[in-house]
């Protein structure tokens, strides 16, 4: 249906893309008992705090530099068969030292995976790295310091991420001040678990490039015309904003609306195995529930690319494979 249209993804969680079977083979190589979160090829979770829990579990089968590469490699790799030609990865170099791997590993390992699935297949990919939010301002300030430090040029972003009703944007602002001086692009959540409001927080706060999700925009016509009129692109994630309540069903989801509001908006998969999706049928999803046409879905993507944090060579690259 959509198999033939080149595809781009912005906003995917690295450890939310393990596909169930990769995790399954992690968990027996550890001798981990992952049967409360997995069952045979889903992950089990009812709510998101317990989201978030079936999430870090999942995560703890993910130890060293080799697993991350792995993971990395197979999940672009995936993306690749359908037709992506850029991908953007959320990754949190906090992860790699709470799991006892340190940052600089756990990044190495990412990074090595995105070399392998681009000598094989075309790929490019750039690393967002993000903080969490319930860990606290000085942890996502320990964030931003990485990101702007590590002299590495495949980390192209910085994004605030994490449970959404903790603290207000302000708490993180010298995080997102500190990556924006390092020349990071900057995107941030919000506008999913909380309503219009964060997603005002955001722009006044970060004036971020992008917004992940950003949806509950549509209960603030004021501010959907600013977020048309700053040309704010909004990182919408249909399948995950339906798995998680955001709302009831894709006839009440605002991708629509929001686009012929005149919001730029792109198509993301989020964490694609947790929410029964992926990449692919968020694209079907375009077409089928919401009636996009080919030409329409073609010009979401471009919105990707342009909205990419990546250098101009590789932006003229990418819309040119477009």
């Amino acid at each position: 249906m959509t198999s033939h249209l080149k595809k781009v993804e912005l906003h995917c969680h690295l450890e939310g893309a393990a596909p169930p079977r990769l995790t399954l083979a992690q968990a027996r190589k550890y001798n981990i008992d992952i049967s409360a979160c997995l069952d045979g090829d889903t992950y089990i979770w009812h709510d998101f705090a317990s989201f978030l829990q079936c999430y870090d579990k999942v995560s703890e089968v993910y130890k060293t530099e080799d697993d991350y590469a792995l993971l990395t490699e197979t999940y672009l790799d995936e993306l690749a068969d359908i037709g992506t030609i850029y991908s953007e990865l959320i990754v949190s170099p906090d992860h790699g030292k709470r799991i006892g791997l340190g940052a600089d590993a756990y990044m190495s390992g990412v990074c090595e995976g995105i070399r392998r699935a681009k000598a094989k297949t075309g790929i490019e990919a750039r690393l967002i790295v993000t903080g969490e939010r319930h860990f606290g301002p000085e942890s996502v300030i320990g964030a931003a310091e990485y990101a702007a430090s590590a002299g590495n040029p495949l980390i192209t972003g910085f994004n605030l991420a994490g449970e959404e009703r903790m603290g207000r944007v302000a708490d993180y602002a010298r995080a997102f001040d500190i990556a924006r001086d390092a020349g990071l692009g900057l995107t941030i959540h919000a506008g999913e678990v909380c309503g219009a409001f964060s997603v005002i927080d955001a722009l006044d706060v970060v004036r971020p490039s992008r917004i992940g999700h950003g949806v509950r925009a549509i209960e603030d016509a004021d501010l959907v015309r600013r977020l048309a009129d700053l040309g704010t692109v909004l990182e919408v994630c249909p399948g995950s904003n339906i798995a998680l309540d955001v709302f009831p069903g894709f006839q009440s989801h605002p991708l629509r609306k929001l686009k012929e509001a005149g919001v730029r908006v792109t198509i993301s998969s989020d964490d694609p195995p947790f929410f029964h999706t992926s990449l692919k049928r968020e694209y079907e999803i375009a077409a089928t529930e919401f009636g996009f046409s080919d030409a329409e879905i073609d010009d979401m993507t471009r919105t990707g690319i342009e909205a990419a944090f990546v250098d101009e060579a590789t932006r003229k690259a990418l819309l040119a494979r477009l």
